[in-house]
């Protein structure tokens, strides 16, 4: 490719609209569903944009201890909204971050030797996880686009009226466009429904006033971090579905650049991804994963050079530095997000089919083990209280509907397919999928 600048840079920019929708919806979502005020929302979606670059960064230098080495970029993962909005309920903001931290050293302890543990993350069991979080996410979809719990005008007319039309316009643009624009359907969704409620004078600027221009990451903004069993428990389990699917994209990338992965350069890519996800937890941003949508842009494009990812790395930085970019996103009414989350929040559970797909389905244990596992995901976030007698160490497993559905995947995935040496469907054919 000719290294030309202007060239480099556009390429660059792409590649942050191509995610820059998943990683601002991510914070504008949970800041939401905590009640952050104003200010404090438009730090976290500041932060988070900073930190994605951070991460990328991180991820595309490659040296002895971590980075990847490919052209990926990585952004906050999808996988963590659900659970973050259960700990922030439940336990509050501190133990959000305390959560993320562990996870973080948990995956820094384990990148050495990851590559061999996969083996007990078959589909049957990431496909299980990902469908229990898609599913329990559709509630807060459905809140927003009533107007948000609690909202004087909650169910009203014109809130119902926005979330539909910013849901119609994405499903117009994925029927009618391909490429990039269907890349960044999320994004123009939101911007037009944003337009829309400006008109019907559903859009308050204030925040966007009252952003400054320029601001430097604070460590710990929203407090020292607290840590709870539950909480910890439920990241740690959120970032090992993360790295096998990271595990899946690295491999993709692999296939396009003509490079072929070894051991080391997993760990590398693992290590990087723990690192970013404790810098994540420190600067109070998300956890961090590869972000596939980019891996698509990579195939479009044909270019494939580190530069212009450094370039995209470099443009997230620059744009987490100025708050007023940020404070814009937090103008988009509450019924948009929620129009624009229906579509997003189906996607992970149509994504958690999918990974399923590659599940030996004519086997009854599999079955079993799905069943199982997302029926006692949706059963306890929908009668929380079910547990409420046990004692509080079985407690840790049963509060949450996402850690109960997955611990419920991983021990009869053990019990049906490794104990007894049943051939499942391994990594191997996810990894395929992913570079498909």
């Amino acid at each position: 490719m000719n290294q030309n600048p202007i060239k480099i840079a556009s390429l660059g920019i792409q590649h942050v609209l191509a995610m820059y929708a998943g990683a601002v919806i991510v914070p504008l979502i949970v800041g939401g569903a905590l009640g952050l005020t104003g200010e404090q929302l438009t730090y976290l979606v500041s932060i988070d944009i900073f930190m994605c670059g951070i991460a990328t960064l991180l991820q595309v230098w490659r040296n002895k201890f971590f980075g990847i080495g490919l052209p990926v970029v990585l952004g906050c993962t999808f996988t963590a909204v659900g659970p973050m909005i259960a700990i922030g309920g439940q336990y509050g903001i501190s133990a959000i971050y305390g959560s993320i931290l562990v996870s973080g050293i948990f995956v820094v302890a384990i990148s050495k030797y990851f590559g061999k543990l996969v083996r007990f993350f078959p589909p049957v069991v990431t496909g299980s996880v990902v469908t229990i979080i898609g599913i329990t996410l559709i509630p807060v979809a459905m809140n927003n686009m009533a107007g948000g719990q609690g909202s004087p005008d909650f169910g009203s007319l014109p809130n119902i009226a926005l979330a539909f039309g910013t849901l119609l316009f994405i499903i117009v643009l994925f029927r009618f466009f391909k490429g990039f624009i269907r890349a960044i359907a999320i994004l123009l969704g939101l911007a037009a429904g944003t337009v829309v409620a400006y008109f019907m004078g559903m859009v308050n600027f204030s925040a966007v006033g009252e952003a400054s221009w320029f601001h430097m990451p604070a460590p710990f903004y929203f407090g020292l971090p607290t840590f709870e069993v539950t909480a910890i428990l439920t990241m740690v389990l959120v970032a090992m579905v993360s790295l096998v699917e990271s595990t899946g994209v690295y491999f993709a990338l692999g296939d396009i650049c003509d490079e072929k992965l070894e051991e080391k350069d997993l760990s590398n890519g693992y290590r990087a991804e723990g690192l970013a996800i404790i810098f994540g937890a420190v600067f109070n941003a998300f956890p961090y994963t590869t972000y596939s949508q980019n891996v698509g842009l990579l195939q479009l494009s044909g270019v494939k050079t580190k530069n212009v990812i450094y370039t995209a790395g470099a443009f997230l930085v620059l744009l987490g530095l100025v708050p007023k970019i940020g404070a814009l996103t937090t103008i988009i009414p509450t019924p948009v997000l929620g129009g624009a989350m229906v579509a997003m929040f189906g996607m992970v559970v149509a994504y958690g089919i999918k990974m399923l797909s590659k599940v030996e389905f004519s086997s009854q244990e599999n079955l079993l083990i799905i069943a199982c596992s997302v029926g006692m995901g949706l059963g306890v976030t929908a009668v929380p209280e079910l547990f409420a007698q046990m004692p509080s160490s079985i407690r840790i497993l049963t509060d949450n509907g996402i850690v109960a559905g997955s611990m419920t995947a991983i021990i009869l995935n053990l019990v049906f397919n490794v104990f007894k040496g049943n051939k499942q469907v391994q990594p191997d054919t996810f990894i395929e999928q992913k570079a498909s």
